[in-house]
């Protein structure tokens, strides 16, 4: 079929073109600021980097810290950072350049309003001084981020900064969660032992958060283990202690613009489950919020009761909360109020960090990772740490996917299309083509039915927040499903009506195929952020299966060129070729690229 062959160029095209400007200067990116990569897309998944500022309130000629963070061990290699009024868009302020991976670009008549990197090195943070204009109103700071030429988030944002004509005090009260403050007793409210104000620039937090007493007073749990972050900020760090009074008593910091939440659990995976979360609210504050999370949706928010809080801030990009709390954990749901059927304290200990859209935290992504082992919250030790990147069932899904549609889908496909005369000797009467094409293509459809299933059992249901990538596997898996019918019900060869058989059948395995293996660039990403490499294995895939049918396309015209040469009553045979020496190199490549993604897969 050549549109099989046309659908794999194009596809293969799609994926490998691309360029970059890796000095940094994308003047045609100042208003849009989308990259030219080609045909490469933004990514639509939540971004593994946050931006935020020193500080959430500006008058004129002040110069605020503003700062990219990058998740722990993520990177990116450029970046486009702006700040810009909302409503409105405009381009405003201008930058002061503080590190020298970082350069300032002048978009229009604004000058140096831009800040970009200057070469394609490795970055996990950046930090520029921008300078207030008069006022505009609020500003937020937004950013491109390019993790690798054909991976980049466009539009990533701080919280807002609001105008403050008077800042004569400069700092805020911490603020709770709204239901605490309206739904209980001035016996039962949320109280501060002190009374805290964290300052919203470039102050150090009222409290210091450190590891110095890990495993001797309190228990810890951090990503990169062991890390301290009263001395780094790319630091996902949570304590926990017991006072004399029973209470549990929370230290938590990361480096984060929407939120960073801690969680006990009976498992390592999120649902039923005791959380605290601190989230940065519309206003720019650090909120400490109480929730109950059922699952795949969002968690339901508890009255913040019984709860003392020390420090909450927000500082170079990184939250930070210190409180303690007279509330029982618990797994169970609060309307269950017999609240707890763990007596021995011992839980798994999760942490989540995000992006948060006025102070309601939106998905985490990858970006979770629990403790090894359940934890006795009344005692005190150094956790270490489990990342959330890939359980076994989503292991097993990707690397069956891959195997699906890397491998046994395209040989199957390759027999039907280039071996019907090199491969007709009868086999349990039919072709030997024939059963080759239906072994392979059922040995995909089954794969594929079986990953399908993985992935709700892993996901515990339809995800709440649905992304490209499941949306394509139910489409694939639809197609899929109804392939193997319709070819059963398929009319014989002599029938008038076949060739509407033969196009039907030819063109939805087609789509099948490019949604497959775009879906598997997808599912690649999504695995695990640090393999990089894998994508770009699945790049080289494509090129080496391109490449493979345009030589099969080649070798098929030169034999139908050689047999109506010869006629068809001479040597029926001289259509056979090369296909069969094609199909042997092609599965040494093939089978090169696949094993080395699962070793990928494996190692994520």
């Amino acid at each position: 079929m050549r549109a099989y062959v046309f659908g794999c160029l194009i596809f293969g095209f799609l994926t490998s073109h691309g360029s970059t400007f890796s000095n940094g200067r994308v003047y045609k990116a100042c208003e849009t600021m989308t990259p030219e990569h080609g045909t490469s897309v933004p990514q639509t998944t939540d971004p593994p980097y946050s931006v935020s500022a020193s500080s959430y309130s500006y008058r004129p000629e002040d110069e605020i810290t503003v700062t990219l963070q990058a998740n722990p061990e993520i990177y990116f290699d450029g970046f486009l950072l702006q700040a810009r009024t909302t409503p409105g868009n405009e381009i405003v302020g201008h930058f002061i350049v503080t590190n020298p991976k970082s350069q300032a670009l002048t978009c229009g008549s604004n000058v140096n309003s831009t800040v970009t990197q200057t070469d394609s090195s490795k970055k996990s943070n950046i930090s520029a001084l921008w300078v207030a204009p008069a006022s505009v109103g609020k500003v937020i700071f937004k950013a491109t981020i390019l993790q690798s030429k054909p991976i980049f988030w466009v539009g990533v944002e701080s919280p807002e900064l609001n105008d403050s004509p008077d800042l004569n005090t400069t700092s805020s009260p911490v603020s709770f969660s709204s239901a605490s403050n309206t739904s209980h007793p001035p016996s039962t409210s949320t109280s501060i032992s002190t009374p805290t104000t964290f300052a919203s620039s470039s102050y150090p937090p009222p409290t210091s958060i450190t590891s110095e007493t890990c495993g001797t007073q309190k228990i810890c749990l951090s990503s990169p283990s062991n890390c301290d972050p009263s001395k780094t900020t790319n630091c996902f760090f949570m304590s926990s202690a017991v006072n004399d009074g029973g209470a549990y008593h929370f230290e938590i910091s990361g480096p984060s613009a929407g939120y960073v939440s801690i969680g006990f659990s009976d498992d390592q995976l999120m649902g039923e489950d005791d959380i605290y979360t601190c989230v940065i609210n519309s206003s720019g504050q650090v909120e400490i919020q109480h929730a109950y999370s059922e699952g795949r949706k969002s968690p339901l928010i508890l009255p913040l009761s019984n709860v003392d809080v020390r420090m909450a801030s927000f500082n170079s990009g990184v939250i930070q909360c210190s409180f303690t709390s007279r509330n029982q954990i618990s797994t169970q749901l609060p309307t269950h109020q017999a609240r707890s059927t763990n007596s021995s304290d011992t839980y798994y200990i999760l942490v989540a960090y995000g992006p948060a859209d006025n102070g309601r935290i939106r998905f985490h992504g990858s970006g979770v990772f629990s403790s090894d082992t359940k934890v006795n919250l009344s005692a005190t030790s150094n956790v270490t740490h489990r990342e959330k990147s890939s359980h076994v069932m989503v292991k097993t899904h990707g690397a069956l996917m891959l195997i699906a549609w890397m491998t046994t889908g395209t040989i199957g496909m390759i027999f039907a299309r280039y071996f019907k005369t090199a491969a007709k000797t009868p086999i349990l009467g039919k072709a030997l083509w024939f059963q080759a094409h239906l072994v392979f293509m059922v040995l995909t459809v089954v794969a594929t039915v079986v990953s399908f299933v993985l992935s709700f059992v892993e996901a515990k249901g339809w995800a709440y927040d649905v992304s490209t990538h499941a949306i394509l596997g139910c489409i694939v898996m639809i197609l899929a499903f109804f392939q193997p019918l319709i070819a059963f019900f398929r009319p014989s060869p002599e029938n008038n009506k076949r060739y509407i058989f033969n196009w039907f059948h030819g063109v939805n395995a087609l789509v099948m195929k490019v949604l497959a293996v775009a879906n598997l660039f997808l599912g690649l990403q999504f695995l695990d952020y640090r393999l990089g490499w894998m994508v770009k294995v699945m790049g080289g895939f494509v090129g080496w299966e391109a490449l493979t049918i345009v030589c099969l396309e080649i070798n098929a015209d030169l034999a139908r060129k050689e047999k109506k040469k010869l006629g068809d009553t001479k040597n029926p045979e001289v259509s056979v070729k090369f296909e069969v020496y094609l199909l042997l190199i092609y599965l040494c490549g093939n089978l090169t690229f696949l094993i080395t993604l699962l070793v990928g897969i494996g190692k994520s």
